[in-house]
């Protein structure tokens, strides 16, 4: 599992600016062995959450600790934080304030001009596009019609053998936002993700709210999940997603500084919820999951794609994906991660791994949901509007 050319000492520009990282490697991420232990082959949840040593044991003295805000354990002040910070130049982050928690653990919106929504703020009023430039705009949809973005949030999750099993026999790949401390805490785990082909992405450090951190705290979280991420399987993600979509414009800048761009969503399953929250349960659950089905047939996704939030966070999370999965695929003509059904072929820092396009992915350029324009015809429709200008143009000019 050496990777001859790891990666020691990774520098990266962004724009007109170099961002300073240390992100290091010995994996080699096109040839990920396995290891055959229970905790690999189980489907036991008791046996795979096993504590398992690994080749990617950490020096605890370098890295934050496990599920606490990315800055502990004096990351803040270390050399190699420090250089990145400083690297960046803050005179040109927007200067909006750090949010609050209300006694009950939500967001505090109290004050804050939601109707203008000047801060571009996912958690008031589901903004995605940045309100000024040099800002990365947010993923939250697949381009092609007729598409489910299939997503999963908070892993690797020590028990996911029999989830990941699904959808490797359905030749299934999805978008998996992996949470860093859970990166390091199951390595093994994240390795099977990048082997099975799925497109990893971050999920930040400890799953806190980042509007609620200061921007050392967001940089910290953003940060230390991609070291994780690229420490374990060899690859630096490009794209992350924040705990409950919260973000706004200081939040989205700082993770541009990261050459990071978020992916978020328009479909939310509540899976996390399901007798969890009050009002939420299994059975709300699987009409959400019957609500979006029927999407796929009904001529809401005739235009584009749909991205859908799904977890496996947990056995019940997973159950209830697959359970619907035959109904999904039934529905929609294409399921897929959204790295795919965006047409990002290099999802990673790296350019040894190469994404398929929409179209070489799903083998044709013709495929059209019903009701719907496949890209090909998308494209050529846009190409004809455009010699219709042209020739008005033309037209005109000829008249005078």
């Amino acid at each position: 599992m050496v990777w001859k050319s790891a990666f020691i000492s990774l520098v990266s520009v962004i724009g007109a600016h170099a961002v300073t990282t240390n992100y290091q490697s010995t994996t080699d991420p096109l040839n990920i062995v396995l290891p055959d232990i229970p905790q690999m082959t189980s489907h036991d949840v008791a046996t795979q959450c096993v504590y398992y040593n690994s080749p990617y044991t950490i020096v605890q003295s370098e890295w934050p600790i496990i599920w606490q805000t990315a800055t502990s354990n004096g990351m803040i002040n270390s050399p190699e934080f420090v250089a990145l910070y400083n690297s960046i130049d803050w005179t040109q982050a927007p200067d909006f304030p750090v949010r609050k928690l209300t006694p009950e653990g939500g967001l505090d919106m109290a004050g804050y001009d939601s109707v203008n929504d000047p801060a571009c703020w996912w958690s008031t009023r589901q903004c995605k596009t940045p309100k000024r430039e040099g800002i990365n705009a947010d993923i939250y949809s697949c381009e092609e019609p007729g598409t489910w973005g299939l997503t999963f949030d908070d892993g690797p999750n020590c028990s996911h053998n029999a989830f990941y099993e699904f959808l490797a026999e359905h030749n299934q790949k999805a978008s998996m936002f992996y949470i860093g401390s859970n990166v390091l805490s199951w390595p093994y785990g994240a390795l099977r993700g990048v082997r099975d082909g799925h497109h990893i992405a971050g999920h930040t450090w400890s799953h806190k709210m980042m509007t609620t951190l200061n921007n050392t705290e967001v940089l910290a979280e953003l940060y230390y999940t991609q070291k994780a991420i690229k420490h374990v399987t060899g690859v630096t993600p490009k794209h992350w997603r924040p705990a409950l979509g919260d973000l706004d414009d200081r939040v989205r800048w700082i993770a541009t500084q990261l050459d990071l761009t978020a992916m978020l969503w328009d479909r939310d399953t509540f899976d996390w919820a399901a007798n969890v929250l009050p009002g939420v349960t299994v059975q709300t659950v699987d009409d959400n999951y019957l609500d979006y089905i029927e999407m796929g047939t009904n001529g809401t996704y005739a235009e584009t794609g749909n991205v859908v939030l799904s977890h496996e966070i947990n056995q019940q999370t997973m159950e209830f994906f697959m359970k619907h999965y035959p109904a999904i695929k039934s529905s929609y003509a294409h399921v897929m991660d959204v790295a795919t059904c965006s047409n990002i072929t290099q999802p990673y820092a790296e350019d040894i791994i190469k994404f398929q396009t929409f179209d070489e992915a799903t083998g044709s350029k013709d495929a059209v949901v019903p009701g719907g324009k496949s890209s090909a015809a998308k494209s050529s429709a846009a190409h004809v509007q455009a010699n219709l200008v042209l020739l008005a143009v033309v037209g005109l000019a000829l008249l005078y």
